[in-house]
C-alpha cells in the first residue's frame, strides 16, 4: 500500500499515512481561518492507529464546541495535525502539509454561515450547518 507524508515547512515534523488518500473536508469556522491565515481550512481524517508521527511538536489546545488539540512545529510554526475530542480514534491532517497534487477534491463542507461571500464551492461538495 502506498504511503503519503505531510510535513511542516522546515520538514522537522512529519506525519505518514497509508494511501489511498480520503476525500478532504472544508471548514469555514473562524478558528480554521485564523489557523491557516486563509478563508477556510482543508483537512483529511485518518484512523489514529494507522498514522506515524515523527519529530517534535508544540501543542495548542483550543476550546470551543469541543476541544481541539493542535500540533505544530516549534521551529517553523506550521500546523500539521490535530485531534478532536469528539473523535478520539481519528487524527486530522492539514491537506496543505502534503504539498501534493494527488489529494482528491473535497466532498464535505461545514460552517458555511462563516464562509466568505466570494468563495464558491464546487457542486460536488455537500454542505452542512448553513
Amino acid at each position: 500500500m502506498p504511503t503519503h507524508t505531510a510535513t511542516c515547512c522546515c520538514g522537522q515534523l512529519r506525519v505518514t499515512v497509508p494511501g489511498p488518500l480520503p476525500s478532504p473536508s472544508i471548514c469555514h469556522c473562524r478558528q480554521c481561518q485564523r489557523r491557516t491565515g486563509s478563508v477556510f481550512g482543508v483537512q483529511m481524517r485518518f484512523p489514529r492507529g494507522q498514522v506515524q508521527i515523527e519529530g517534535t511538536s508544540t501543542v495548542f489546545e483550543r476550546r470551543g464546541e469541543g476541544v481541539v488539540t493542535m500540533h505544530f512545529c516549534p521551529t517553523c510554526g506550521s500546523t500539521v495535525y490535530w485531534f478532536l475530542d469528539g473523535l478520539p480514534d481519528s487524527i486530522s491532517v492539514a491537506v496543505g502539509a502534503f504539498a501534493s497534487r494527488e489529494v482528491p477534491p473535497p466532498t464535505f463542507s461545514v460552517y458555511e454561515d462563516r464562509q466568505h461571500p466570494w468563495v464558491v464551492l464546487p457542486d460536488t461538495v455537500t454542505t452542512h450547518w448553513d
